[in-house]
């Protein structure tokens, strides 16, 4: 088991940041709030811990449903992979589509801490995709790992802490690169052909 913790926790990494760094309104808020040093710890911490805690959800979840219930593993396995696949499909012709739709870091940003808060914390908790991504799609993914899959869960724990630190502090020097369109098509394609990839084995090895 000693031998696979390493790869359970780069698989999670990977899994993790590959769906956190899509383009959608909390980037856009931790990018605005970074480049204007504004509330930039605790919004960080709020999407850190929140994914954690969202994460740990879905991998304790699902756990407890496979171990109860060992046919779920199969029934997991195939949805899971299946919204990869969806998953890396929407993120491959986000990639192909047309210029000027970049990550907008200039606007309006919230003007107090608590306004930041309040604000940071209704983007994360009513957004349902949080829920898709973190509990089920992540959940589905880290329950394959049968024994490690809390190894994957730290795994993508850390990935969401890495990339909203990196983005919430690296804004002054990430957001003109962010703002391109070009930027977000190569992570899109990465980010394609990660899952894409993921959900190709997780049907192999539930088939």
């Amino acid at each position: 088991m000693n031998s696979g913790i390493i790869p359970a926790a780069v698989a999670g990494f990977g899994t993790g940041l590959s769906l956190i760094v899509a383009i959608g309104a909390q980037n856009a808020f931790v990018l605005r709030q970074g480049a204007r040093r504004q509330a930039v710890l605790a919004v960080v911490g709020i999407c850190a811990v929140s994914d954690a805690l969202l994460i740990a959800l879905g991998v304790a979840g699902l756990g407890a449903v496979v171990t109860a219930w060992p046919a779920g593993l199969t029934v997991v396995g195939l949805a899971g992979g299946a919204f990869l696949i969806c998953y890396g499909l929407l993120a491959a012709r986000r990639a192909l589509r047309p210029a000027g739709e970049a990550l907008a870091a200039k606007g309006a940003a919230a003007g107090s801490v608590r306004t930041a808060v309040l604000t940071c914390l209704a983007m994360t908790w009513l957004n349902p995709h949080v829920y898709l991504d973190t509990v089920l799609l992540l959940g589905s993914v880290a329950a394959d790992r049968g024994s490690l899959r809390w190894v994957f869960g730290l795994g993508a724990m850390l990935a969401s802490l890495t990339w909203f630190a990196g983005l919430g502090y690296g804004a002054r020097l990430l957001g003109g690169v962010l703002s391109r369109p070009a930027a977000w098509r190569v992570l899109d394609t990465l980010v394609a052909a990660t899952m894409l990839a993921m959900g190709v084995m997780l049907l192999a090895r539930t088939v």
